[in-house]
């Protein structure tokens, strides 16, 4: 598989302090990638760098196999967590001037704008200065002064900030479509959720260092811990209630309904097979429900944080 962007050995320094220490990411192409970290990790660091805004203490980046240069500014859509337009400037010239920054002509620009206007329910905006509109329309001005020069990468730090769950989906589904028509996503964010639904690959920055990375999928194959969540009806709950946490540590049991529904989280030890488990299960009662719990994103990052110390 191709990388649309490849940081390697990247090193940055602010003073004494390291803010990135050898960071190494590879960026499939046509992927939605998810740059993960506590406040402070590095992210904004590497974010800068790719975008030219400052430059490494070592380490290069490539885009699209070639060495990082100016020109390659035009090839970039990136969308800062703090906004950078102009408030008293009217929206439809300010998004003009910064698609001819992009390298659009005026005709081109004002084809596309009339494009993601139209889509994105903005009619009628085009003569209201920044200052008028609510945060989150002007976010989807930014959106649109993000993407309308169609780069091969697009960076979004914190996209959904300010966006109401209509507006954000709206802008989701808008991000995932540019993916499908070729586009190379790094996405930003301290939301754990949009990252279980967006992202392909991952990488997880901790006090400047990578600490984890990887296809999304497969990371979360590597902290599966053999739990599972059980569903038990039992005519002694009693005993039952006695008899599960001998077991397997039981967690969280919890009676539901009527019908003496015990719900639980076991965690099988490594000599322990799942058919056993079953076995001793069904003597307690009847199993309505039995499936391993897959580690969320959120559970990943917490775990691997507090392990990085």
């Amino acid at each position: 598989m191709k990388n649309t962007l490849e940081a390697r050995h990247i090193v940055k320094r602010y003073g004494d302090f390291r803010a990135l220490n050898d960071v190494n990411i590879a960026v499939p192409k046509g992927s939605v990638y998810g740059l993960l970290g506590p406040n402070g990790a590095g992210k904004t660091s590497l974010i800068r760098i790719i975008n030219q805004i400052t430059m490494p203490d070592g380490g290069d980046i490539l885009l699209n196999g070639e060495p990082l240069e100016p020109k390659h500014i035009s090839q970039i859509g990136y969308m800062p967590e703090e906004r950078g337009l102009y408030k008293s400037m009217k929206v439809g010239e300010q998004c003009i001037y910064l698609a001819m920054l992009k390298g659009l002509s005026k005709s081109e620009a004002k084809a596309k704008l009339e494009y993601w206007f139209d889509r994105l329910g903005m009619q009628g905006w085009w003569n209201k200065k920044l200052q008028e509109l609510s945060k989150g329309m002007a976010q989807k001005v930014q959106f649109i002064v993000t993407v309308m020069h169609e780069p091969d990468l697009l960076i979004f730090d914190e996209p959904f900030s300010g966006f109401d769950p209509v507006n954000a989906n709206l802008i989701k589904d808008e991000i995932l479509q540019l993916r499908d028509q070729g586009a190379t996503i790094i996405f930003s964010t301290h939301r754990m959720e949009s990252v279980e639904e967006m992202c392909d690959h991952i990488a997880l920055i901790n006090k400047s260092n990578v600490v984890l990375s990887g296809k999304l999928s497969e990371v979360k194959q590597q902290f599966r811990n053999r739990e599972y969540a059980v569903s038990l009806i039992t005519q002694d709950n009693a005993r039952t209630l006695q008899s599960i946490p001998d077991l397997y540590n039981a967690e969280g049991i919890e009676l539901s309904g009527l019908d003496n529904t015990l719900d639980f989280k076991i965690r099988l030890p490594e000599d322990i097979t799942i058919a056993q488990s079953l076995n001793d299960l069904t003597s307690l009662g009847e199993l309505t429900h039995f499936s391993e719990i897959i580690p969320s994103v959120n559970d990943i990052f917490i775990k691997t944080v507090k392990q990085d110390g």
